[in-house]
């Protein structure tokens, strides 16, 4: 949805603008989102390819291959992602009905294991699955958004706040417990969070103040973040997205990505 070939394609053929986002953070950290064309991907009910990458379901878990190579620098990034959710969710949310503008949190909470072979790291823990689609540009619809997700004592909490260009504020507050049963809940107050260094606003919700803990991608347009803060009665930490579709769209925004997502 971030592809500057597909923008200046006119949108034409997204099957001919496929890529898959690997964001290692810390030491060793990389970065991978190489742009594959038409020829490069294949897909069926349970398995999809692009280029040297594949991930497939197997009934119970997902598995992702991962074999591909960094950039700017342009060190390889190989290894193995598995995903177990632990709980599902069915409900399908509209972000606008304009345009169709869909999103599914399937899997509120879940575990991974993840063993990469270059750089040479392994852990296993917590994790979360979901899906967006649209049949129009993002920056068509919106003009910014936040969503942030936590696990808690009882399952996992999710905040979605978005602009929209047409419609009037979204703001969801999402409780799920651990059978994947979901409540929707009335949103803390705003609790304001710092600016990143490309100076792209952060918000959140809370109960008492939020803090940033982490700031792990900073760029013109989108952060992502480790927040604290408090939901339900408790302390939580939840990794943070913030999106600026006004900065995304301006032509010198656009014209920075191809250094990090090369088109092969």
């Amino acid at each position: 949805m971030f592809s500057p070939y597909y923008a200046w394609s006119g949108y034409r053929d997204p099957f001919d603008h496929c890529a898959l986002n690997v964001a290692l953070y810390g030491p060793g950290g990389r970065w991978a989102m190489t742009e594959r064309r038409r020829g490069a991907v294949s897909r069926d009910a349970d398995a999809l390819r692009i280029g040297p990458s594949a991930m497939a379901w197997d009934g119970r878990r997902l598995r992702i291959e991962i074999d591909e190579r960094g950039a700017p620098l342009p060190r390889p990034v190989r290894g193995a992602v598995v995903l177990e959710p632990e709980a599902w969710s069915e409900r399908v949310f509209e972000l606008s009905a304009r345009n169709g503008h869909v999103w599914r949190p399937i899997a509120p909470f879940a575990r991974v294991q993840v063993n990469f072979r270059e750089p040479n790291l392994a852990w296993s823990g917590g994790a979360y699955l979901d899906f967006n689609a649209g049949r129009a540009p993002l920056q068509s619809e919106f003009r910014r958004w936040t969503w942030s997700r936590a696990r808690l004592g009882y399952g996992a909490a999710i905040l979605y706040e978005a602009e929209r260009r047409h419609e009037p504020p979204l703001l969801m507050s999402l409780r799920f417990g651990r059978d994947g049963a979901l409540r929707e809940t009335a949103a803390p107050p705003k609790a304001a969070l710092p600016k990143t260094r490309w100076r792209v606003e952060r918000e959140t919700r809370s109960e008492a103040g939020a803090q940033v803990a982490a700031t792990f991608e900073d760029s013109p347009f989108y952060a992502r973040s480790a927040i604290a803060h408090r939901l339900d009665g408790e302390d939580a930490v939840s990794m943070h997205e913030s999106l600026d579709l006004e900065r995304f769209s301006r032509h010198i925004v656009r014209a920075m990505l191809p250094f990090r997502m090369p088109r092969w």
